[in-house]
């Protein structure tokens, strides 16, 4: 059973600049600065713990996999706590966890420990911003939600400028308490906010089922769009895993010298708090999450395009400014993650926005495994390649999108499974070959 939403109950609503949102905002940025840190100082930190230049590629892969799994775990967890014992119960209890991990990572003597306190770190990120989204999203009116959630992204995505600025004034090890203390500091100011009286409301109401991840799949209109919700998402952390935090590999092989993956992380991140805000006046004006977010995809993809045809730009600053429109076009991300908590019931919103969000996040080790294999000797054997069509293929599962460049007379090529349907003819009918993917002879004329 999903319940009916607060403004069918009428309950009371509260302002922008409401203590929930401050410090909801204050939280996304301590959580992004820790999210992001070790991409950021990956190359210091495991060159000092004795790696070589392919051990630093390898093991910062595996690394950031397990943290990403972390965030998958995590997200389950804490989504459940959620709708179980409240929206508070996450903030408090997950920010304890990733600071005290963060604290023990500046101790770290070898990968083995650092992957395994990524890990923690994962699990403890993935109730920050999903948990805030949903206090926030049952506190406004839903004419405020996009614009609140618009803020909150914006201002907290500018802990990875922080988190940039601190790795080039400190030692990487110092990076990791700073993190750690902030997130302490942050637990003391969230002991001023409250529970939500929409929660509280069910609470009260016994029979109602609260927090139970498997009603997600045992419903098969649910499970569909919870699955949807998180395709939708998927693309944002192609380019953030991949494009953006091994910049500097991408950059050797288009023949451009000192990119710092660091600070093409703060230019991506920079853009990105600009793309949050500028998506959520979008989709007011339009009063339409959905078309702002397909606005969005299409910028990715022309930045998508851009980064590869150009091949970075021929130089490191340019590589920057296009890591820096990828990142604006990534600002979707608040949008669905809006989306996902506005679908489900109150009984069920903290679990969907917490685990869409770090499902999406928890798919990236797929995305780098997938992207590891393209590359192979024996399969194309190139960095780039490998890249694109990983890309291309993330994009072309997306049905929705490809019905939106579709319906606007938009034509483009990209990697669809051939069991799937473009928006007017199934790609079946032109190559009967499960389990290849193909290319639509209706938008490629060189089909």
């Amino acid at each position: 059973m999903v319940i009916a939403t607060g403004e069918d109950k009428g309950v009371k609503t509260v302002g922008l600049f409401h203590i929930s949102v401050i410090v909801s905002a204050l939280g996304f940025f301590v959580d992004v600065y820790d999210l992001l840190l070790f991409g950021i100082i990956r190359k210091p930190s495991l060159i000092s713990l004795g790696l070589d230049a392919r051990q630093v590629l390898e093991q910062g892969e595996m690394i950031i996999s397990i943290q990403m799994i972390g965030l998958l775990v995590g997200g389950i967890i804490f989504g459940m706590i959620g709708d179980k014992k409240g929206r508070l119960s996450v903030l408090f209890g997950s920010i304890l966890l990733y600071s005290i991990a963060n604290i023990l990572n500046g101790f770290v003597t070898n990968t083995g420990q650092y992957a395994v306190l990524r890990f923690v770190a994962g699990v403890g990120l993935a109730g920050e911003l999903g948990a805030g989204i949903t206090l926030v999203s049952e506190l406004l009116a839903k004419e405020k939600r996009g614009i609140a959630s618009a803020m909150i992204a914006s201002f907290g995505i500018l802990g990875a400028v922080t988190a940039f600025i601190m790795k080039e004034l400190f030692d990487w090890r110092t990076c990791y308490f700073i993190g750690g203390g902030l997130g302490l500091m942050l637990l003391l100011l969230r002991s001023r906010v409250f529970e939500s009286k929409m929660f509280t409301s069910i609470v009260e109401k016994s029979d109602i089922r609260r927090g139970d991840f498997l009603m997600f799949f045992n419903n098969r209109k649910r499970a569909i769009l919870y699955i949807r919700c998180i395709l939708i998402g998927i693309p944002a952390w192609y380019i953030i895993g991949v494009l953006v935090t091994f910049s500097d590999q991408f950059a050797r092989e288009f023949g451009i010298e000192n990119v710092d993956p660091g600070k093409a992380i703060m230019y991506q991140y920079m853009a990105i708090a600009f793309g949050d805000l500028t998506a959520g006046l979008i989709s007011k004006r339009l009063k339409s999450r959905k078309k702002a977010l397909f606005i969005f995809y299409g910028i990715t993809a022309l930045f998508l395009f851009l980064y590869f045809a150009l091949k970075g730009g021929g130089s490191a600053q340019n590589m920057y400014w296009l890591c820096a429109g990828l990142g604006f076009g990534t600002g979707f991300s608040v949008i669905y993650i809006t989306m996902s908590a506005e679908q489900f019931g109150t009984n069920l919103r903290a679990t969907a926005a917490i685990s869409i969000p770090n499902f999406v996040r928890g798919l990236l080790p797929l995305i780098l495994l997938l992207f590891q294999g393209l590359r192979h000797e024996r399969i194309f054997n190139n960095y780039v390649t490998a890249a694109w069509v990983t890309g291309d293929t993330v994009y072309g599962h997306d049905g929705k999108f490809r019905h939106f460049l579709e319906v606007n007379g938009q034509p483009y090529l990209l990697a669809v499974p051939s069991n799937e349907t473009t928006w007017r003819v199934s790609v079946t009918a032109w190559k009967k070959t499960p389990g290849r993917f193909v290319c639509s002879p209706l938008n490629c004329p060189n089909c």
